[in-house]
């Protein structure tokens, strides 16, 4: 697909990997956001007050509704949905600080909201002449890590769904991408590993694949870990489980 002159719409496009793809897309598109409240988002319509700004608490599903309706009044089609937003939590079941409440905020967020706003936005998808859902995994997806149990496992999830949804979408005009990504320079992973990429780097390779024929774009080191889950499966669980 050509990626210019398309309505896109990107989800927690106010920090991170999200507004890395929005600095590189603003230009030669029209970009919506959806996002949380935030000093980001604020600082974001400042810097790019031409952007349609709709704010949404991704875990919470009257919110989602409202962001969607928004879009589907402003009567412009969607020809490109990223569904950026995710958050992880790091304690793990047995930690003193794991709290029981992060358990459906961080499903909700990561996986409920994002099945939910591709369903609403469905017609809008549709009427595009030829539209794209791109939704941004992890290689956590694939192949989990011991601690962030509910992060891998909305991941998890995300993957099937993007998968069956490729299938339920097959002739439509709708084409159903995922992006899986290593550990990104973001301040959702602060004080967590090292040789992270650059979100400058990973908004390059994820624009690079949605103009492509490639409907799985994998980024830096989940390039690898494909071959090895290929491969050696026990040894690629083993990589991951201290990752």
């Amino acid at each position: 697909m050509n990626i210019s002159g398309k309505h896109i719409v990107i989800t927690g496009g106010a920090s991170g990997i999200g507004l890395g793809l929005l600095q590189k897309l603003q230009e030669r598109n029209d970009v919506s956001v959806i996002a949380r409240p935030s000093d980001g988002l604020a600082r974001l319509r400042k810097t790019f007050p031409q952007l349609a700004v709709y704010e949404a608490d991704f875990a919470d599903a009257k919110s989602v509704e409202r962001a969607a309706d928004g879009l589907v009044k402003s009567e412009r089609p969607v020809d490109i949905l990223i569904n950026n937003a995710a958050v992880q939590y790091t304690p793990r079941f047995l930690d003193n600080d794991f709290r029981y409440e992060t358990i459906q905020r961080e499903i909700d967020i990561n996986f409920t909201s994002i099945c939910a706003l591709i369903y609403l936005l469905m017609p809008s998808l549709l009427q595009a002449n030829r539209s794209m859902i791109v939704n941004i995994n992890s290689g956590l997806g694939l192949v989990p890590k011991t601690s962030s149990a509910i992060y891998c496992a909305t991941k998890g999830a995300l993957n099937i769904f993007s998968q069956s949804l490729r299938h339920q979408l097959a002739d439509t005009n709708i084409d159903v991408k995922q992006v899986f990504l290593p550990l990104v320079d973001t301040a959702m992973t602060q004080g967590r590993g090292a040789a992270k990429l650059p979100v400058d780097k990973v908004a390059t390779e994820i624009i690079q694949g949605m103009a492509s024929s490639t409907l799985d774009i994998n980024v830096g080191k989940v390039k690898a870990l494909r071959i090895i889950q290929r491969l050696a499966p026990s040894l690629a669980t083993k990589i991951m489980k201290s990752a």
